[in-house]
């Protein structure tokens, strides 16, 4: 039988999400999800810290923000790197030095070391999020891609979420350093099932011109018609600057103002995200709350993630950064919102979880957006480089509160200072819009062949 030069993107986009594509979906999913649960896992610990240490409010800062400083770092370090050695490989050694690293941090005798073991578990953090992303975005047909991709970074609010629910429970029976136990032991639990199943991403093999018979592999187990195949060639929806990759490339002139409010949208989010998650068991229990129902109102925050999914259908059919902007604006209401229910439980427990639908609807479509907006040869970077830039927005929430408090700012004031974060994502995302390059329009596909020998 002759065998035949093949777009490895129409086999994808030709044939159903199948049982292959759902197992890389569900462990991506997970690793998301620890990543969400690991990273809240220290505001919903925060109040046991301050009363077995004895520490202030305001000294709660650094141990808040370390993973923060470390999910920065992590995710701009690791970008390029995937782009360079694929995403395979530094998901497994991202998830490997982040189970081990929260594991080991729930033994840290004082705040600073345990400053420190967060750090380095943010580092693995950071790596993790967005090459899940990326492996997962070049497994998905394209009319799809933004509906799953969301589907699976709503891992993160609900680990998030699932963190404070059972932080709600453990915490009284086991204590604070069990959440932390179970943080690290469960991705190292992961970490057996990809080492032995999580496959490289089909574009990135193609783009690094690696073995024929090595994509042939992995595309047959998606749709055997890849064995017909004597070589591969992959489609761009959007182009990459001659001979350019990685940083060059989302730095181009082409995409630099996308990238910078991409950027932009996804730090002022994670300013309402981690102000909000860090700090709102501390503020509601202030507000009169008891210790477990505040902390129960704070994880449905997090869990209004799941409308992340319905996001995703809209921005497969209409315009991605209107859909997500208007998500943004509404974020800035509800936020707002909570401020002034503080004394209405009933009032507090929906508004909290509205402010959380809309904002982790928007901020859990962040990925899919940047995802779409960059070709193979800068997706992770530029993923990356969002998710990790991004990160200073959550070390600036967790600041910003931690100064309101000791401004002595009272609860409506900190989240009525808090929404406005939401509006400039909003306006980030309508610029993103205006500054469309050209190149992203379908006329620009470009192609890149492989050889089969």
């Amino acid at each position: 039988m002759s065998k035949s030069i093949v777009d490895a993107q129409s086999i994808i986009n030709g044939s159903r999400f199948g049982p292959f594509q759902w197992l890389i979906f569900g462990m991506c999913f997970f690793i998301v999800l620890l990543d969400g649960f690991d990273t809240a896992a220290i505001g919903f610990i925060a109040p046991s810290l301050v009363s077995e240490w004895g520490i202030s409010r305001p000294a709660l800062a650094p141990v808040l923000s370390a993973a923060l400083f470390g999910l920065a770092v992590g995710a701009l370090v690791a970008g390029p790197l995937s782009d360079r050695i694929g995403r395979r490989l530094m998901l497994i050694v991202s998830v490997l030095v982040f189970g081990v690293a929260c594991l080991v941090s729930a033994y840290a005798s004082n705040i600073t070391n345990l400053t420190a073991l967060r750090f380095v578990t943010g580092i693995g953090l950071g790596a993790a999020m967005p090459n899940a992303v990326t492996l997962m975005s070049e497994f998905c047909p394209d009319k799809r891609r933004a509906v799953i991709v969301n589907l699976m970074f709503c891992g993160f609010p609900l680990g998030a979420a699932f963190g404070g629910f059972l932080a709600a429970w453990m915490i009284p029976h086991f204590g604070w350093r069990s959440v932390l136990m179970l943080g690290g032991l469960a991705p190292l639990a992961l970490l057996f099932l990809l080492v032995l199943h999580l496959p490289e991403s089909v574009r990135y093999m193609i783009a690094k011109s690696q073995s024929v018979e090595k994509i042939r592999r992995t595309l047959a187990k998606i749709n055997v018609a890849a064995h017909d195949a004597s070589s591969f060639f992959m489609t761009e929806q959007t182009q990459a600057p001659s001979g350019q990759g990685g940083i060059a490339l989302v730095l181009s002139r082409s995409y630099v103002v996308g990238s910078v409010m991409l950027w932009l949208a996804y730090f002022m989010g994670l300013v309402i995200f981690y102000a909000s998650i860090n700090w709102m068991p501390i503020l509601l229990k202030e507000a009169g709350l008891t210790p477990k129902a505040a902390t129960l109102i704070s994880a449905l925050f997090p869990l209004g993630g799941i409308g992340a999914v319905l996001c995703g259908a809209l921005m497969d059919k209409f315009n991605a950064n209107r859909v997500i902007a208007t998500c943004y604006a509404l974020t800035a209401l509800t936020v707002y919102g909570i401020g002034q229910a503080v004394g209405n439980v009933g009032l507090l427990v929906v508004v909290v979880f509205a402010a959380g639908v809309l904002m982790n609807t928007a901020q859990s479509s962040m990925p899919a957006l940047a995802a779409a907006f960059y070709p193979t040869q800068g997706r992770a970077t530029g993923v990356a480089w969002m998710l990790g830039i991004g990160r200073f927005g959550g070390i600036a929430g967790s600041y910003l509160v931690a100064e309101l408090t000791r401004q002595q700012v009272g609860f409506s004031g900190i989240f009525s200072i808090i929404a406005i974060a939401g509006l400039i994502a909003c306006v980030a995302l309508f610029i993103k819009q205006r500054a469309l390059p050209q190149k992203l329009e379908p006329a620009g596909l470009r192609s890149t062949e492989i050889v089969g020998h």
